[in-house]
């Protein structure tokens, strides 16, 4: 069988990573401005300020997305240069604009998402996810964003991977805006739930017919002890995807987390709103997560693949802790295993039967050396190899897998990490701005022009 026809091959990347131009036509603060500038928060007082540079060599790297033959890309616009204080930016709008019509005059379909984890910092700082406004706020902006845009973007994504908005951010601190309340925490869950659904309302009444609409969630591939698995999927996995998915909040994530909040915060007639029909589910996936029962006694593992903080991102798994698995292992420490994308991709086809599925992020950092002019990634190849097979896997045993973004375009700002990490197919110079096809983008060019080839 093999991936169905139209199958889409892109790559991905996010505004704040990218674009740097941080003070540049408008362009207001959000808390990843405010984050990264804070000692200690980014690895070697890093920041998006500059990053690649996008910003102005947006047409530099259309022309690379051509050449690599990819046939859409996943980029994000940032909320704080197009409404920096509520109002919209013309020249913010205009970028995004400028960017999508180039995209479409190379055959490359956009797809949009709306908020990779850069709320404007006026946002936060009147409470952030964790207050309702906020979902409020979304919304509007979605709409004002669909009105310019939505006659040409092929897919709308809503948020990308709003566990870590909410977990990593407000319960462990290690992303902006780093606060430590688990309240808070999952106060913001419900809130970026709601923001979902109140945008994806917005955004069908502004854009085209033929447009898609779509979330993107990280979601974590358990294994391990059968209770460890439960709470962990609870907190990591069901609260955004039963809410979506119109079966509400499970009731052992309401249970396990009782002593936290009494989730007063989810008004009658929310869960109908988080629940607006999706055309597709986008699934980020790097590596699977081993979890077990903790004895409480012995010392606590803690091998979750994120940044230690000063809190757990796990909020109301007291007794699960997450342990070390084998290598091989990517440059973030990650346990490399494809056999847990084709089983993540199953297990969502089997639970939730009806909804098209789409791998929008996948890949791998490394450390990458130019040497005489190339990067020889081959362990990135190999990974991506293997990764794309077992969508092919997943796609042979009857899920419905609309298309593969590789993880990432360019080498880029990788949040609490800074620049330590390279996940591009294109290498680039942070200080010159130099890009350099890497190995695995003649691999991926390659690869994209086979499939498209056969039969």
């Amino acid at each position: 069988m093999g991936f169905p026809t139209g199958f889409l091959w892109g790559t991905a990347t996010a505004a704040y990573q990218i674009e740097g131009a941080a003070q540049e036509d408008g362009r207001a603060p959000s808390i990843w401005d405010t984050f990264s500038h804070t000692p200690g928060k980014v690895l070697n007082g890093d920041t998006g300020d500059v990053a690649t540079d996008h910003y102005h060599r947006w047409q530099e790297d259309i022309a690379t997305m051509a050449a690599l033959g990819i046939g859409a890309y996943r980029f994000s616009i940032s909320w704080s240069r197009v409404l920096p204080d509520g109002t919209p930016n013309q020249k913010g709008l205009d970028f995004y604009s400028r960017l999508v019509d180039d995209l479409l005059a190379h055959g490359i379909a956009p797809v949009a998402t709306l908020y990779h984890w850069d709320l404007p910092q006026h946002l936060e700082d009147a409470g952030g996810w964790p207050e309702r406004d906020t979902a409020r706020r979304f919304a509007d902006y979605a709409e004002r964003i669909g009105r310019v845009l939505g006659d040409r973007v092929h897919t709308w994504t809503t948020l990308n991977e709003p566990w870590c908005s909410a977990f990593l951010g407000y319960a462990s601190g290690v992303h902006a805006p780093g606060r430590t309340d688990p309240a808070d925490a999952l106060a913001a869950s419900h809130h970026l739930n709601l923001a979902h659904g109140l945008a994806v309302r917005a955004l069908r009444g502004v854009t085209s017919p033929s447009a898609r609409h779509s979330v993107t969630l990280n979601l974590h591939h358990l294994r391990g002890d059968a209770e460890a698995v439960r709470q962990a999927d609870a907190v990591s996995n069901r609260v955004f995807l039963d809410p979506m998915l119109g079966r509400g909040y499970p009731a052992d994530l309401l249970e396990d987390t009782a002593s936290i909040t009494d989730w007063s915060f989810v008004r009658d007639g929310d869960e109908a709103i988080v629940a607006a029909p999706l055309d597709v589910l986008g699934v980020n996936y790097y590596s699977p997560t081993l979890v077990r029962v903790w004895d409480g006694t012995s010392p606590r593992e803690h091998a979750d693949g994120h940044r230690r903080g000063a809190a757990t991102p796990f909020v109301g798994c007291d007794r699960v802790e997450f342990a070390e698995q084998p290598g091989p292992y990517t440059a973030m420490g990650w346990p490399i295993d494809a056999n847990g994308m084709d089983e993540l991709l199953l297990r969502l086809h089997r639970e939730y039967p009806d909804t098209p599925l789409m791998v929008t992020e996948n890949g791998a950092a490394f450390d990458d050396v130019v040497e005489d002019g190339r990067v020889r990634d081959e362990r990135r190849i190999t990974y991506l190899r293997d990764h794309i097979a077992a969508v092919e896997k997943a796609c042979d045993a009857g899920a419905d897998v609309r298309g593969y973004f590789a993880w990432s375009l360019l080498d880029n700002f990788e949040w609490a990490y800074g620049y330590s990490k390279r996940f591009g197919l294109v290498h680039v110079d942070y200080e010159t701005g130099k890009r350099t096809w890497k190995d695995s983008a003649h691999w991926y060019r390659d690869t994209i022009a086979a499939h498209r080839g056969s039969p």
